[in-house]
């Protein structure tokens, strides 16, 4: 599949092959809902907890006699009836991941920028590169554009004029390829990828 090369002037300075292999397969949102799932439940911190009746400080005495008083038997003023008691069954600090096959991983990437690319919001830039690390003029050059939400995806490396100019533009996302992931292709409407970060791409998912 072929598609036009543009610049950050929006100039179409050539053309370029798009393997169907990586960006032409079909849209499968199962597979993109597992990888968006992995990705946020190995975000979570997990550090939630809620003490049990052996972490609540507090006597250990019998509040009153088993028998004779009327009243239903308690054992302990810890338990959870009382006010201060402890949590029965609550959260405590675990994690959250759980494991996703490379093979599904690998799939739903590519599943997400041929879900970009038959949108139609896939473009291919020449190089993310700017002479200043000038936040109004890039900003300037991308309302120009059109891109209001807007990931791009670099090579091996990012620029760093690029990268100090764009990171207080509100949505506006730099990554290198290596960092390439489900869940941020899909957050933002518009991808943009260099002629770096599809050969690096396509090298990694063919």
């Amino acid at each position: 599949m072929k598609t036009n090369v543009i610049s950050l002037d929006n100039q179409t300075v050539g053309e370029i092959d798009l393997a169907d292999a990586v960006f032409g397969l079909p849209v499968r949102a199962d597979i993109l809902f597992r990888a968006v799932n992995w990705q946020l439940a190995k975000r979570q911190t997990g550090n939630h907890k809620t003490k049990g009746i052996s972490e609540i400080s507090g006597t250990t005495k019998k509040p009153f006699n088993q028998k004779g008083g009327g009243r239903a038997r308690q054992g302990s003023l810890r338990s959870a009836q009382f006010r201060g008691g402890a949590t029965i069954f609550g959260p405590v600090v675990r994690s959250h991941a759980h494991d996703l096959p490379k093979k599904v991983r690998k799939l739903a990437l590519k599943t997400a920028l041929s879900a970009k690319a038959a949108d139609g919001k896939l473009i291919v830039l020449d190089a993310a590169k700017v002479d200043s690390p000038k936040t109004r003029e890039l900003a300037a050059r991308l309302s120009k554009l059109g891109w209001n939400s807007v990931l791009f995806i670099d090579g091996a490396a990012v620029d760093g004029n690029f990268a100090l100019a764009s990171r207080n533009i509100p949505h506006v996302d730099v990554l290198p390829q290596v960092g390439a992931n489900v869940y941020d292709i899909l957050r933002r409407d518009t991808l943009v990828l260099t002629t770096d970060a599809v050969q690096a791409l396509e090298a990694r998912l063919k």
